[in-house]
């Protein structure tokens, strides 16, 4: 009787328990900085809410001591931290000795930790600004804050046109919208100094023969970047920014195909789950989409249920996934499994409507999907 009895309580207790929330990690970075005036303002940024997502002025570090600034932030869940230090923009980042942006530091959190880095040189705005290599090769046309009465902030486009475009008054081009558009083409104005190189790249395959000429709109981000490209208010309002707002004004400036068959989309990382979502809810605008380290299923963001939840008939679209595999895109593998899987589940065959890409070398960053651009455009823009 006494057993039963102490057993009905554990079965009780068990019942009103409340549910066992996520030990929160407390992260501590110190930064080191000799030659900095006591009233600097420093600050960190990187791919997590808690660091700004990549804003560069909005995560401020406090002054702990002599030529130390500090920062604590709390994280629910495990993840791979990537993150910078700024004095402000993306003009005043951290450099090495020769005024290169350094890499992005890492730091992979499971547990509550300090983590310390040393900085001993910064970019300075235009005065001793680091030098940028390389330039722009072909023509750009540039488009300031396109789209004012929209539900989204306005922003920049930049136009990437063909050679010859000038020259032949009577051709037409299909369109690749691209979305970070600040980093396509030149290093100048991408975020982190290196761009993808897709000018220098598009232009040597079409000059070779090796895929048909096209136009490629560079669409701008902004602070906003990881609500607008991910699903949500703001990532429906983005896209219907850019079937709305962006393409038609395209489409009314130069000579394109405007038909769903030559119109693509493509990024990378939550810009690659824009474009999936792009191409996916609006397949009568789009046809083709390049996915490039892909956030289809990580921490708050699932597109996957998505695609899993969709009962219609199978839409005319072919994808170009790819990922890395050092770092953060080991933490993007798993949600690119599940969408590889729905994809077949819905009757998307490799090799047909999608193509798979793993570089099991590559990082997160730029140079990496410039690097693999190149079998993309071939097989999105075959050559006629």
């Amino acid at each position: 009787m006494r057993n039963a009895i102490l057993l009905l309580l554990l079965l009780l207790f068990a019942v009103a328990a409340p549910a066992q929330t996520p030990t929160e990690k407390v992260v501590t970075f110190m930064l080191h900085t000799p030659g900095l005036p006591d009233t600097a303002k420093v600050y960190i940024t990187g791919n997590a809410p808690e660091l700004g997502n990549w804003n560069p002025a909005k995560i401020e570090m406090e002054r702990s001591g002599d030529d130390t600034w500090e920062k604590e932030i709390v994280l629910r869940d495990p993840m791979l931290l990537e993150y910078k230090y700024t004095l402000g923009s993306w003009e005043q980042e951290a450099t090495d000795s020769t005024g290169s942006p350094l890499p992005n530091f890492t730091v992979k959190v499971e547990s509550s930790l300090q983590v310390k880095n040393q900085v001993t040189h910064w970019r300075n705005g235009s005065k001793g600004k680091a030098p940028v290599t390389g330039g722009v090769t072909g023509e750009l046309a540039y488009h300031a804050e396109v789209g004012k009465d929209t539900a989204i902030p306005a922003r920049d486009l930049v136009v990437w046109l063909p050679p010859n475009y000038g020259q032949d008054r009577k051709k037409r081009y299909p369109v690749l919208y691209m979305h970070d558009g600040q980093n396509l083409f030149d290093p100048n104005t991408s975020s982190f100094g290196v761009d993808w190189r897709l000018d220098e790249t598009a232009d040597s395959l079409i000059r070779a023969g090796e895929m048909e000429p096209i136009i490629i709109v560079g669409i701008n981000n902004t602070e906003d970047r990881m609500q607008e490209y991910t699903p949500g208010e703001k990532g429906t309002a983005y896209m219907a920014y850019v079937v709305n707002t962006v393409k038609p004004f395209i489409d009314s400036t130069y000579r394109t195909r405007p038909g769903a068959k030559y119109t693509a989309t493509g990024g990378s990382s939550a810009g690659g789950t824009m474009a999936f979502m792009l191409a996916w809810e609006h397949p009568d605008v789009f046809s083709k989409a390049i996915c490039m380290s892909p956030a289809f299923k990580i921490q708050q963001i699932d597109y996957v249920d998505d695609v899993q939840a969709y009962k219609g008939r199978k839409k005319p679209l072919y994808f170009y996934i790819d990922n890395g595999g050092v770092e953060l895109e080991e933490q993007l593998q798993p949600g690119i499994d599940e969408m590889l899987q729905t994809l077949k589940q819905k009757g998307y065959r490799e090799g047909k409507e999608y193509t798979w890409v793993k570089e099991e070398n590559a990082k997160h960053f730029e140079s990496a999907w410039g690097k693999r651009m190149p079998q993309a455009l071939k097989l999105l823009f075959q050559a006629k």
